[in-house]
C-alpha cells in the first residue's frame, strides 16, 4: 500500500495503490522510479550542510548506493507513523525541537502521498518520496545515535579545547587530551545495522530499546518539563552525560571510587559504607583529565618527580642554587642513567632541556604528601595527599597540576583494604604517614624513635583485588547515597556542550 497511517481515521482512500501505479498518469509530476528517487537523493545529499554523526551516516549510507530504507513499490507503510509517533512522544521531553529532526516537512511529504497532491516543481511525486526517505533516515539516525550514544562526542569536543602551544599565528598546534573514559561509539557501520531494524520489521522493539533508562536521567527529565533558563540547561547537558555508554560505568562495580571535579569532592562506596572527602584538582590551565581506571597500589612517602613542565617554568631559573634545590628537597640525576647529580653543576638549559630530572625526596614537605594512589592512566596524574592541606578550606579548589588531591588520604588507604585490616597494620601506617599511633604497640615503637628518625614501616601497599576509579564532571551530580545536586562549571564544559546540543535545540 501506498501509506498506512496507525490511526484508522488518517487512512488514505487510495490506500492499495503501489508506485507501479503511477505509470499510466501521463502528467510528469506524477512519474515516479526508482531511478528518479535516487537522483532525487544525490540532489538532497549536495545541499544538505549539517554534519551531526548521523547527518554524515545518511549521506554515507546513500552514496554508496544502499537500498531505500522508507519507500518501495508498496509505498510508505506504517513505519513512518511509528518514527513520528515515537518523536512526538519524546522531543519535545528530551528539551529538542521537532523542526531539528525535520518532523514538520515530513509531515508536510506524508500528507502530499496520502492526497497525492503533487505539482510539476518542486513537489513532483519523485521529489516528496525522495524527501521522505532522506528525512525520514535522517530523523531516525539522529533519533537513534542520540538516545544510543548521546547527542554529544566528548572525545570530539573536550580533547580539541585546550590548545598545548600555538604558531606564530595563533593557530593550535596540538591539543591537551582531556577525556579519557573508556566508552561505547558508534561503529563504522552503525547505521547499516541500524536502518536494517527497519526493513527488517523491528523498528519498534529497536526504538524501545535505545532509550536511556538510567533513574538519574529520568529524574532530570522529569526536573526538565518546569525548569528554564541556566536550570533548562544545566539539565540538558547533564542528561546527554547520561546518554554518553562507558563500558564501565559509575556505579558497576560494588566497590569503587569516584571523584566528581565541578564538586571538588572524592566518595568511596562499598556495599556496606560510603566515605566522602574534599578533593582539589586541576587549574584552569591544568585542568584534571576525565577518565577511568583501577587503584592498583599505595606508596608511602612517595619521591615526587617533577614534570617536564614544572622545571621549565618553576624550576630551571633556581639552576646552580644549591640552597633553594636542598630548601624544597630537590635532587637532579641524569635521565639516563639516573646517577644524581650536584645542582651546582646544572645549568638553565640543561634542567629546561629534559636531559635531567628533578625530584623531591618523600617525607615530611614533599608536595605529595605522605601517600600517592597509583591507577594507569596516560597523563602521569595520581589521587595523593598533600603538604598544604589549607587548600581544602577553599570553595574553589582548582590549585592542582592535574592531580587530585584528597582531604583525608588516610581515610582512603583504610577503605581500598579488601578486608578491614588489623589494628597494627593501620597503624604501622599511620606512623609511616606521621601521624600519631592508637595502639599500645604503635606508642611504644614510636618512643624507641631517635630524634629525626623516619620509619618506613610500610612503604608500598597493594590494592587486591583492584578498585575501579571514576573521574568524572557533572554540575548536576547524583551524591551517592543523597540526592541531585548542583555545582558551578568549573572548566566550562557545560558552555561546550550546550553549544553542541543547539542544533537539536533550533
Amino acid at each position: 500500500m501506498l501509506v498506512a497511517g496507525c490511526d484508522d481515521s488518517r487512512r488514505t482512500t487510495v490506500a492499495h495503490m503501489a508506485l507501479d501505479d503511477f505509470s499510466p498518469w501521463r502528467n510528469d509530476s506524477y512519474a515516479l522510479s526508482s531511478s528518479q528517487i535516487r537522483g532525487n537523493l544525490e540532489h538532497l545529499l549536495s545541499q544538505d550542510a549539517e554534519t551531526t554523526t548521523a547527518d554524515l551516516r545518511t549521506k554515507d549510507y546513500y552514496r554508496n548506493g544502499q537500498p531505500l530504507v522508507w519507500v518501495s513499490r508498496q509505498g510508505v507503510d506504517q513505519r513512518a507513523d511509528t518514527l513520528l509517533a515515537e518523536l512526538h512522544r519524546r522531543i519535545t521531553d528530551m528539551g529538542f525541537t521537532e523542526r531539528s529532526f525535520r518532523v514538520p516537512q515530513i509531515e508536510s511529504d506524508l500528507e502530499r502521498m496520502r492526497s497525492l497532491d503533487f505539482d510539476s516543481a518542486a513537489n513532483s511525486a519523485s521529489r516528496v518520496a525522495a524527501r521522505l526517505e532522506y528525512n525520514l533516515t535522517k530523523a531516525y539516525l539522529r533519533y537513534v545515535t542520540g538516545q544510543r550514544f548521546g547527542f554529544t562526542n566528548p572525545v570530539r569536543l573536550l580533547n580539541r579545547l585546550d590548545a598545548r602551544e600555538t604558531d606564530s599565528l595563533g593557530r593550535p598546534l596540538g591539543y591537551r587530551n582531556l577525556f579519557d573514559v573508556d566508552m561505547e561509539h558508534p561503529g563504522k557501520y552503525y547505521e547499516y545495522a541500524a536502518l536494517r531494524k527497519v526493513r527488517n520489521d523491528s523498528l519498534t522493539q529497536y526504538l524501545a530499546e535505545v532509550l536511556p533508562k538510567d533513574k538519574v536521567y529520568l529524574e532530570m527529565e522529569e526536573r526538565l518539563a518546569t525548569a528554564d533558563g541556566q536550570q533548562r540547561t544545566r539539565l540538558l547537558v547533564n542528561m546527554d552525560r547520561r546518554r554518553w555508554r562507558e563500558h564501565n560505568p559509575v556505579g558497576s562495580a560494588a566497590k569503587y571510587v569516584v571523584v566528581n571535579v565541578p564538586a571538588y569532592h572524592l566518595w568511596g562506596v562499598s556495599p556496606d559504607s560510603i566515605i566522602d572527602m574534599r578533593a582539589a584538582c586541576g587549574a584552569q590551565k591544568t585542568k584534571t583529565p576525565l577518565l577511568t581506571s583501577k587503584i592498583t597500589h599505595m606508596e608511602v612517602n612517595p619521591q615526587w618527580l617533577i614534570p617536564q613542565s614544572i622545571i621549565q617554568n618553576d624550576i630551571a631559573r633556581h639552576a646552580g642554587d644549591s640552597a633553594y634545590f636542598a630548601r624544597h628537597r630537590y635532587f637532579v640525576a641524569d635521565r639516563k642513567s639516573g646517577q644524581r647529580i650536584d645542582p651546582r653543576h646544572v645549568s638553565r638549559s640543561q634542567l629546561a632541556s629534559g636531559s635531567y630530572r628533578v625530584g623531591q625526596e618523600g617525607g615530611a614537605g614533599n608536595a605529595l604528601g605522605r601517600i600517592i594512589f597509583r591507577f594507569p592512566n596516560n597523563f602521569s596524574v595520581f589521587l595523593h595527599d598533600t603538604s598544604s592541606p589549607g587548600v581544602f578550606q577553599r570553595d574553589d579548589r582548582g590549585v592542582s597540576h592535574g592531580c587530585v588531591r584528597v582531604q583525608r588520604p588516610f581515610d582512603l588507604a583504610r577503605f581500598l583494604f579488601n578486608e578491614m585490616p588489623d589494628d597494627w597494620t593501620l597503624d604501622k601506617m599511620r606512623i609511616t604517614m606521621g601521624m600519631k599511633p592508637e595502639t599500645e604497640q604503635g606508642q611504644q615503637y614510636v618512643s624507641k624513635l631517635q630524634p629525626g628518625e623516619t620509619p618506613q614501616l610500610i612503604r608500598w601497599q597493594k590494592v587486591e583485588p583492584r578498585v575501579p576509579l571514576y573521574i568524572t564532571y557533572y554540575t548536576l551530580f547524583p551524591i551517592p547515597g543523597g540526592t541531585l545536586t548542583v555545582y558551578p562549571d568549573v572548566y566550562g564544559y557545560d558552555k561546550v556542550l550546550a553549544e553542541a546540543l543547539a542544533t537539536y535545540r533550533q
